[in-house]
């Protein structure tokens, strides 16, 4: 399991990277996907789109079970990564860049510090999901 350190994490195991002009990039962790198995669908917001968090923002579909995708951050999605769209299993082979979701202008910045950390998220896995 990959877990990058200069990412937030959420509970719901979303990754966010900052970019730049209160734009982010987010997508699913390489923990979550390991999880769900081969990805076959992938349905994204459109751009324009707003999301707040805790809401579903997308939804995954994998051996033919459907999960939604909940947001970390408030705010209006500037770009969805189509790429995507056309072959959902990357997200399963390169989580962290060619498998991003989409890219989100955030209302406020303050969302990223509830978000945790590397450490914090390897610990709240190994706390809540790892057998003991």
């Amino acid at each position: 399991m990959l877990v990058l350190d200069e990412l937030r994490y959420s509970e719901n195991h979303i990754w966010v990277r900052y970019e730049e002009n209160h734009t982010v990039t987010l997508g699913m962790t390489d923990f979550a996907q390991l999880q769900f198995g081969k990805l076959n669908y992938v349905e994204l917001p459109y751009e324009g789109d707003e999301i707040a968090t805790c809401d579903s923002f997308a939804s995954v579909e994998y051996s033919s079970l459907f999960n939604d995708l909940y947001a970390p951050v408030c705010g209006r999605v500037v770009s969805i990564n189509r790429e995507i769209i056309a072959r959902p299993v990357l997200i399963n082979y390169s989580p962290y860049n060619r498998g991003w979701i989409i890219r989100v202008k955030i209302f406020s910045l303050n969302d990223l510090d509830l978000l945790m950390s590397s450490d914090d998220y390897e610990e709240y896995i190994l706390n809540n999901h790892l057998p003991t």
